[in-house]
């Protein structure tokens, strides 16, 4: 079994990298760093935890595990990572946008690869370091992908996605307190949403031409977890062409998935699974794309990717079934 350390514990993609490990047949949780919580039973802050361990978070790590999750905040994970040396057999997998993008990825002698699996699977195979992709990022590039790859994008691409309220994290702000988001709608950061870079940057790779327009309002909604993505383009192709297109290019693709019925987010909840519809009207191509923002949005993800980075099987401890009821 290989030895896991958890830095940054107490939030919610911790929470569920955490109830992932504790499970998956080849991983042992050597440690979960927290400062503010060092020497509490990790079931104090993960209370769906009670009763299922008895660890502890520490203020202490050991550099020699043989992988490390980096849960912090953005811009945290490149402070931690100068202030903290691990041993060199030691693979890190990082939760934050610190090093997603091609400018940031060489860190202090580090190369971190972007772990989107449906996109660079055999560079993660042979990381050592790997950027995970953000949650908004990972439903909208798996909605773009495929038409990518054929060369499909003339024109601008419009997106409309709607997030769950621990897309925000466990610190309180003004909108994320329940009588502020309870039966409410709103947009925030419109146009400017930092995954954007990591977004044109996977089409890019795919599509070296594209010189057109990712436009993306994000939203907030009134449900805890879960992203509801709608992206359209104009394409030429008929229906049938974009749906053969699309399965395709997620033959081999464990947790992404065409559906010919519409969606909906219960359908992922719960799982590692991304689920697409496409539709068809007049000139224009909408894809839908539904993901749990704590799973395939972030730790089922770092979950497959370290799997994939250890030679595991790629669906080991994460074939969860959505809650679906």
């Amino acid at each position: 079994m290989i030895q896991a350390g958890i830095v940054g514990g107490a939030g919610y993609t911790a929470g569920e990298l955490i109830r992932i490990l504790m499970y998956h047949p080849q991983v042992n949780i050597d440690f979960i760093y927290s400062t503010s919580n060092a020497g509490n039973p990790v079931s104090k802050v993960h209370q769906d935890l009670i009763g299922s361990t008895d660890l502890q978070f520490t203020d202490t790590i050991n550099a020699d595990v043989d992988v490390l999750f980096l849960c912090l905040g953005h811009g945290n994970s490149t402070a931690f990572l100068e202030n903290n040396s691990f041993s060199d057999a030691t693979k890190i997998i990082d939760l934050s946008n610190d090093f997603r993008l091609e400018a940031d990825a060489n860190f202090n002698g580090m190369e971190f690869v972007y772990g989107l699996p449906e996109l660079n699977k055999e560079a993660i195979i042979n990381a050592k370091y790997l950027a995970n992709p953000g949650c908004f990022a990972t439903a909208i590039q798996l909605a773009l992908l495929p038409l990518a790859s054929d060369g499909k994008f003339k024109d601008d691409v419009h997106i409309n996605a709607v997030t769950g309220a621990t897309g925000a994290g466990t610190s309180l702000s003004a909108t994320t307190h329940f009588t502020w988001r309870d039966n409410n709608f709103s947009y925030y950061k419109p146009f400017t949403h930092q995954h954007l870079g990591e977004i044109n940057q996977s089409v890019k790779q795919l599509q070296s031409d594209f010189n057109s327009e990712i436009i993306f309002m994000p939203n907030r909604g009134d449900f805890s977890r879960g992203i509801f993505a709608t992206a359209y383009t104009k394409y030429e192709g008929t229906l049938e062409d974009a749906k053969t297109l699309f399965k395709s290019f997620y033959k081999d693709a464990k947790f992404t998935v065409v559906s010919d019925e519409d969606i909906h987010l219960k359908q992922v909840v719960n799982t590692n699974k991304c689920i697409l519809h496409l539709h068809k009207h007049n000139d224009k191509l909408l894809v839908t794309s539904v993901i749990d923002n704590l799973l395939k949005g972030a730790s089922g993800q770092a979950v497959q990717n370290m799997n994939l980075m250890f030679g595991f099987e790629e669906t080991e401890g994460v074939q969860l079934k959505a809650t679906y009821f």
